[in-house]
């Protein structure tokens, strides 16, 4: 298909406000046989459970109103918080997306982080409100409240719009970017279908009409005329009685809708036949003696005939792949945009140099083999056909290793419970493929076995940056011992499947896994003991991540010799700007950018001058991560060219030091390293990585426990929904748990309150079935990693004595976290000073305790 009748599009939403019940919508009308009822959900706990776990892509061949077909390559995306990884995922491969808002409850959190972080990416989002029928049948508010209603869903959705992004289209149904819909009743429709229809009864223009059915218009039945202040006419019922006109939304749209409910819900079968009949909605006598609710469905499913209102919408709002490639490609590619392979995908080129951007594997039959999905976006993948399969870790020319050739075996099109199997796939479309799944875990990014013009100019598409944490943490074994390589094999294939689960070997040889949340850990214990790895497995009580970091200033700098003792370093630390390590981590700082750039980003932000910012040498770990070294040496001290070669050298040492801290082997957060002066010998032999490397480290480590260390716990965001008389149970309970409120409010147009707190990980683990106990049942809660916060105390004080079997006192929190964190990874309690400070450092620190400094 061409890709101007091509839509690639992510469906993402709150927890159970009906995603895959539209999907469900909109697979049956391209399906003409019955389909299960949540087609989408095909993993047995999914069904169980009634939630989505895994995105599910599906591509549908739908029409339009004016009867063109156009394909929909859709990925229907879990809406609890702790799959938030599966809608990063999607988002990549998306050219659009679909907002689904319950209706009755509104905008919740998760939808605000989703829409939030689609605005970011700069992708289009489309809005479709569902359960309409709850708004008639549960909540039976009149027209015009749920008028109201609606419109505070949207102008809640556009506030946080214009705060992401000012230049982003808002939300409007007279725009055509608003569908409405019900999941359970099969209906949508929007705006612009509604004034078709009226149009095509009465004979008389759609367009105009569509821009009266949305605001403050009114209509006077007197007149036949709109305007924008209610008049006073006569009433039907008593024409001695003025009454105000009504909004021509509710006239319409809503009350038309409230009428035919009414009707079918509780009217006989003549009076349903003599006022739908003229509507054109026909009952045979069988389908009138149906249940009510099925014969609600049947009316308004044949009333509002099928989903080319949605078609429409994406077609004028989604672009299609050509027209959103400009945008999307300098987003996510890291190579230059002036080569080959960055013009070819620029122009979404089928016959131009592969590129294939894989960011989600699905596990076949057997448990051991996977298919990956991916988009095309240039060029053309078929069947058979050789391929580069190029890792994260992939960086010409310095690092070539994370790199596999591969053998396509088959390309297939999803429809999620079956595939159809097709010989190519050009550019613009999705596909999954089989046989190259060997050396993908996370992303990946498919190109030809060689560059077309020999160079090595091809570059990966950039990780996914989620906006989710992992912070909750389990460790592992096999019951049988013989069993543990089974355990390992099915620990990596569960890493491949979940985008935000890792795994780690501790020293203690102890298996980790860190997940999202307790019910995301669920899923992925579930997925090892009965998928990939088929063996019963023991678990630790849960734990948690922590941080390290820094809150002074030092007043002694550290130095560090090499072995040879022939190299010094002297670094101080010192705590990161507020807020730089966050804008780091979610990429609004990146060293990749032009120079200038990222010096006029930082001195505008944190007020820095332009010779430190101009020496920033790295962020780390992992060149993204939250803590910044900085060159702060004088050009009269230091031979500046002998620094310039050892530089990648001590850039290495500082990576490694700040992904395990000197406390408990934990990341380091937050932490400024200043490098003060470096000696370094003229003889390359002398100067060696195996010199510099450790030696770094080791600086680095003495430099941050000078700054008054401190551990960081991770704090959980928490919107607890409950009826008014249970809100004081639900201040309890938060109580308990080191819970700080923030806010509880009311919710517009149903009878909850929505509490907003801020709870700590490790207080978190049982909160929600505790929640339920103490309310009966009646709160509902979703929990979101937040922000990293100091721990109470300090870790590093000995006079606090810890007593085994008993809750630590909140001053001795920190003590606590770290004792424990480094008994269980099989380090000695207390940190070793010996370890990381030279003889000659620790003379220095002699001097200074005894006041001779």
């Amino acid at each position: 298909m061409e890709c101007r009748h091509l839509r690639n599009i992510c469906v993402m939403g709150h927890l159970h406000h009906g995603k895959t019940t539209l999907m469900d919508f909109l697979i049956q009308m391209s399906h003409s046989s019955d389909i299960p009822e949540r087609y989408t959900d095909a993993r047995f706990d999914e069904k169980e459970r009634c939630i989505s776990v895994k995105s599910a892509p599906v591509s549908l061949v739908l029409q339009n109103p004016k009867g063109k077909s156009y394909m929909l390559n859709m990925l229907d995306t879990p809406g609890h918080v702790d799959f938030s990884g599966e809608i990063a995922a999607s988002l990549r491969l998306s050219d659009g997306a679909i907002l689904v808002v319950d209706a009755a409850e509104g905008v919740m959190m998760q939808t605000k982080r989703v829409l939030t972080y689609a605005l970011q990416q700069q992708t289009r989002v489309c809005l479709v409100i569902t359960k309409l029928d709850r708004l008639v049948i549960e909540l039976k508010l009149p027209p015009r409240d749920a008028y109201f209603k609606l419109r505070q869903i949207i102008e809640e959705l556009n506030l946080t719009v214009r705060e992401v992004d000012a230049t982003a289209p808002v939300f409007s149904p007279t725009e055509g970017n608003v569908c409405f819909a019900s999941g359970r009743f099969q209906f949508l429709f929007s705006l612009a279908s509604i004034a078709q229809d009226y149009a095509r009864r009465f004979g008389f223009q759609a367009a105009p009409f569509t821009q009266r059915l949305w605001g403050d218009i009114y209509y006077n039945p007197q007149t036949r005329k709109f305007s924008r202040n209610p008049a006073n006419v006569p009433s039907k019922e008593d024409p001695s009685k003025l009454v105000a006109t009504k909004r021509a939304v509710v006239q319409f749209v809503l009350e038309p809708m409230y009428k035919m409910t009414a009707i079918l819900l509780g009217e006989t079968e003549g009076v349903i036949r003599r006022t739908l009949e003229p509507l054109g909605v026909y009952f045979t006598r069988d389908e009138l003696k149906q249940d009510a609710s099925v014969l609600l469905r049947t009316g308004l499913q044949r009333f509002f005939e099928d989903a080319a209102p949605f078609v429409q919408m994406c077609v004028d709002h989604i672009p299609g792949p050509v027209e959103a490639a400009p945008n999307k490609i300098p987003l996510i590619y890291t190579g230059s945009m002036d080569s080959l392979q960055a013009r070819a995908m620029v122009a979404c080129d089928p016959n131009g140099p592969l590129m294939i951007n894989v960011t989600k594997l699905f596990a076949a039959a057997d448990g051991r083999s996977f298919r990956a999905l991916g988009r095309v976006f240039s060029g053309t993948i078929r069947a058979g056909q050789p391929v580069r399969v190029l890792g994260e870790g992939y960086r010409p020319p310095q690092d070539l290793e994370d790199a596999a050739q591969a053998h396509v075996e088959q390309c297939w099109l999803s429809m999620t419970r079956y595939r159809l199997g097709v010989a190519s796939v050009p550019a613009g479309s999705w596909v999954l493929l089989d046989g190259v799944d060997g050396n993908i875990f996370n992303t990946a990014t498919i190109t030809d076995p060689r560059d077309p013009d020999g160079s090595e100019d091809t570059r990966i598409f950039r990780p996914l940056r989620h906006f989710n944490c992992a912070t909750m943490k389990l460790a592992v074994e096999p019951l049988d011992p013989k069993t543990l390589p089974k355990m390992v094999e099915g620990l990596r294939s569960v890493v491949k499947t979940y985008p935000l689960v890792n795994t780690k070997v501790e020293e203690s040889g102890e298996h980790v896994i860190l997940a999202v949340g307790e019910l995301g850990m669920d899923c992925v214990l579930h997925d090892l003991r009965e998928m990939y790895g088929q063996i019963e497995v023991k678990v630790s009580d849960p734990f948690i991540s922590l941080c390290e970091t820094v809150v002074d200033k030092p007043i002694l700098k550290c130095f560090a010799e090499t072995p040879n003792h022939r190299n010094k370093l002297t670094m101080v630390a010192e705590p990161l700007d507020k807020g730089m390590g966050a804008d780091i981590e979610q990429g609004g700082i990146d060293l990749t950018w032009d120079r200038r750039r990222i010096q006029k980003t930082i001195q505008d932000r944190y007020g820095w001058d332009l010779l430190a910012a101009r020496n920033i040498w790295a962020f780390g770990p992992d060149n993204r991560g939250p803590n910044v070294l900085v060159d702060d040496t004088l050009p009269s001290e230091v031979n500046a060219e002998l620094l310039y070669d050892v530089r990648a050298s001590v850039v290495q040492g500082f990576q490694w030091g700040t992904k395990q801290g000197p406390l408990c082997d934990e990341p380091m957060r937050d932490v400024k390293f200043k490098l003060l002066d470096a000696l370094v010998d003229e003889d390359p032999m002398q100067r060696f990585p195996t010199q510099i490397v450790p030696t770094a480290r080791r600086v680095c480590y003495s430099a941050f426990l000078m700054a008054t260390p401190r551990l960081m716990e991770p704090i959980l965001y928490c919107e607890v929904q409950a009826p008014a008389d249970c809100v004081s149970a639900v201040y309890t309970v938060l109580s308990r748990r080191r819970g700080h409120v923030t806010q509880d409010a009311p919710c517009p147009g149903n009878p909850f309150y929505t509490v907003q707190a801020y709870v700590p990980v490790l207080e978190s683990f049982g909160f929600e079935t505790d929640l339920r106990a103490h309310t009966h049942g009646q709160a509902f809660v979703q929990s979101v990693f937040d922000h990293w916060a100091l721990a109470p105390g300090d870790p590093l004080d000995k006079t606090i004595t810890l007593k085994p079997l008993e809750i630590a006192e909140p001053h001795a929190l920190s003590r606590e976290l770290m004792v424990k964190t480094r008994r269980r990874k099989g380090l000695s309690e207390d940190v070793a000073i010996n370890k990381f400070f030279d003889d000659p450092m620790l003379r220095e620190l002699a001097k200074q305790e005894a006041g001779l400094l």
